[in-house]
This record gives C-alpha cells, structure tokens and sequence, in this order.
C-alpha cells in the first residue's frame, strides 16, 4: 500500500465524504471509491460501512486509520532525513486565501526561497475558513487560518497577526448606504453579507448576541474576499478582518463605518499538525515564518 493510498483512506476517514475527497484530491468519487476498495483487500476485512445516507468506520477502520496517519508521518520524516539539513530538497503544500497569500505568506516565502532554493513550495488557494480541516486531513502541510477559540488537540498554531473584524458598507449612494448613515439605524433591518462558517463567523455571530439582535442575512458566501466585492456593489453590509478589507484591491469601493458596539479582533497565524514539526523541511519554515513575524 503505497503513501498515496494512506492519504486518501486518511481523507476519507475524516470528513466521511467521497465527493469532498474526490474534490480535495483530484480525483473522480469512483477513483476514490476504488482506491478504497483495493485497500480493504490488501488489508482483508471492511474499512468502511456504507450506506446509500452515510459512510461510517468499522472498528478495523477507525484502527487502520491511526496506523495510516503514523505511517504518513513516518514517511514524510524518512524523506527529508536523507537530506541533510542545509540541503534540505522537497515538496510543501502550502493553503491559504488570496489575501493572506500576498499580506501573511508573501514576506514567509520570501525568506523561506532565500534560504532554501532547492524546496518546491506548492500555494493552494480557497476559504480560509477551510485552511485547519485541510491540514487536518492531510491535503496540505500548512495552513494560514484565524486561531479558532478549541484548537484541535493534534495541532500547533504559530501566531504572526493580529487584525480586527470591521464593519463596511458601499461607498456608492444607494438604499444600503443611507440606511446604516441614518439616524437611529435598525441593525436588525440591514442586509449583512455573512461568511458562511469558520472562525470570523463565530465570532460575528458572538457579536450579534452581544447586539442583542437576530441580523437580516442577505447572504452567506464563501470567502472574506467575496464579501468586500459584495458590499462594494451595493448590496449590503459586510463584517470582514481589516487585512482583507485593506489588501483585495477592493478598499475604494467600501468604507468601514464604526460598529455600535466593538468588534473582536481575529488572531492569524500558521496551523500544522504537531508531529509533522518533526520533519525537517515544515520544521525550517516554521522557523523562518517565526523570525520573519517575530525578530526585533
């Protein structure tokens, strides 16, 4: 059974979803289907119950599980060990969104290249928000995310920023604008462009709680960046990290208005499971990122 193959079985046993593998991974769901079914014939018993509702682990594949991710760690140390560590030689995937990947990473990956010309950095870019599950799952080795308030225990967090959540609305005349300008603005009334989940998400809905008001969501959309082009159009008010309002090109066309309450402020950093720190290439650019953010 080759690495290629723990990994997806990996993938699979965490998000218990072929289509979403299939996606992560580049394959098509009846790829993944038979890669799974080659493996329960190597092993000789039934990884995975399935159902035409649900897929779920068999005790053998809840076992099997914790063997695959030790071997993929093993692996990837086995690799980078034949190389010496000043000539460190290989691959890392890197996920983060489009802003982080020029305002976060970009100063990292400079240093990083500077150093170590011969390591080949693959940029994956999406939701943050779907940065932590990614590494959690092994599709990629780093991920830039806000810190979540339960980090999952198998995880390390480096910080680098900080960047408060602000509240922007269009900057052209329109319904949307002169409502928030009004006196005495119905919060409750606005139409809030929301991110659909993670971090930012819960902590806006905290905020929410805090107004004491259930919001009139006019859309729930995938991706900070995707909010600040929304607002920018005219067709509603956003919440959105003040790195990102500042850093998609976008900043003209909204304005951030002061929130009738304060907004928290989101920590962003690095997350990477903990026993990869072992592995001496993540290992280099975690230190590089440390001093790139941290050196006085």
């Amino acid at each position: 059974m080759d690495p290629r193959t723990l990994k997806v079985f990996v993938q699979v046993s965490d998000t218990l979803n072929f289509s979403r593998v299939a996606e992560v991974s580049h394959m098509s769901v009846s790829a993944v289907s038979r890669t799974i079914n080659r493996l329960e014939q190597q092993v000789g018993v039934p990884l995975l119950q399935r159902s035409r509702r649900a897929i779920h682990l068999t005790p053998a594949g809840r076992e099997f599980s914790v063997f695959a991710r030790d071997s993929l760690v093993r692996w990837e140390e086995l690799k980078r060990s034949l190389n010496a560590a000043d000539h460190l030689r290989g691959e890392l995937s890197l996920f983060c969104s489009v802003t982080a990947s020029l305002h976060v990473l970009g100063p990292i990956i400079d240093a990083f290249q500077s150093r170590y010309r011969e390591v080949d950095l693959m940029l994956h870019t999406g939701d943050q928000a779907d940065g932590i599950a990614r590494v959690m799952s092994r599709v990629d080795d780093i991920a830039v995310s806000a810190k979540p308030n339960d980090l999952p225990r198998a995880m390390e967090f480096l910080d680098l920023m900080k960047s408060p959540l602000v509240l922007c609305i269009p900057k052209r005349d329109g319904p949307v604008r002169s409502q928030v300008l009004a006196n005495g603005v119905d919060w409750s009334s606005l139409p809030f462009i929301l991110p659909e989940r993670g971090v930012s998400r819960e902590a806006i809905d905290q905020w929410f709680s805090g107004l004491a008001i259930q919001p009139s969501v006019y859309a729930q959309v995938s991706g900070h960046e995707a909010i600040v082009a929304m607002v920018s159009l005219g067709l509603g008010v956003g919440i959105v990290p003040k790195l990102v309002q500042l850093g998609t090109g976008l900043a003209e066309g909204v304005d951030v208005v002061p929130a009738p309450i304060h907004l928290p402020e989101l920590v962003i950093g690095l997350c990477t499971l903990r026993p990869r720190l072992k592995d001496p290439l993540l290992r280099s650019f975690w230190s590089v990122a440390s001093e790139t953010y941290h050196s006085p």
